[in-house]
């Protein structure tokens, strides 16, 4: 599908802009080399640049009225304690016999905004739109497991001072993940409507098949989104389970 251009097809006032990039290139271009490894940066890093770190922001201390009130929040109680802390801790560890991805997103853990917007088929289309829906800051990890099969997950958090960001950059995610052919989505438990999708037409390049699936779910300031790639069918339980263990973490 081409890039209509930043219109709002989605109807969400997304710029019609896909989350994916090049790592069916990057995994063909391993086959080719002999070291099949997935990868799903969804984006060409840019190698040796060092990214500033986004230090979290602390939770404003508001003046209590005076006279019998409810009582605040415990720390367990109160959601923006965690979200508002190292957004990197609420995402899911590496499995004990994941390996390095062949090309790690972001730094440390985090991904700058110009980072974020190379995932996007048109850069500096997203770059802009992020800028316009208060983009805060995003937190990434990936992995990859036996030969080929690769993981990332993106945690993206907005300032959500004057709309709901987190709940349309996943209807965004929504309306590109239905409109690709070959594809099968399940609703993702305990999420108003989050979905996990498996794509069942690979993409292929250099002579190697590269399957996809996703998913995307919100909750409060945060978008979720979770990518695997590998050179056989993703199965639904795969993404489904990574899916429901990291809402869970939110």
């Amino acid at each position: 599908m081409s890039d209509p251009g930043p219109s709002d097809a989605a109807g969400t006032g997304a710029p019609v802009v896909r989350r994916r990039g090049r790592t069916t290139l990057l995994i063909a271009a391993a086959a080719v080399l002999g070291v099949v490894a997935g990868t799903c940066t969804g984006y060409v890093v840019q190698a040796g640049r060092k990214s500033t770190a986004l230090p979290p922001l602390s939770q404003p201390v508001l003046a209590q009225a005076k006279g019998k009130g409810p009582e605040p929040l415990s720390a367990a109680q109160d959601r923006r304690i965690r979200t508002d802390g190292d957004l990197r801790k609420l995402l899911l560890k590496r499995p004990s016999d994941a390996q390095e991805p062949l090309y790690a997103p972001g730094n440390d853990g985090w991904m700058t905004l110009t980072e974020y917007a190379e995932s996007f088929t048109q850069p500096a289309n997203a770059f802009k739109h992020e800028i316009s829906v208060e983009f805060r800051r995003a937190a990434v990890t990936a992995w990859r497991t036996g030969s080929t099969f690769s993981v990332e997950i993106r945690l993206v958090q907005y300032r959500q001072e004057e709309q709901l960001a987190a709940a349309d950059s996943v209807e965004s995610g929504h309306f590109w993940a239905e409109n690709e052919a070959g594809t099968s989505s399940w609703g993702i438990p305990g999420t108003a409507d989050g979905r996990v999708y498996v794509h069942t037409r690979p993409e292929t390049k250099s002579g190697v098949s590269v399957y996809s699936a996703e998913a995307h779910a919100w909750r409060g300031d945060i978008a979720m989104e979770i990518w695997i790639y590998d050179t056989k069918p993703v199965p639904e339980q795969k993404i489904m389970d990574l899916a429901k263990r990291q809402v869970g973490q939110l």
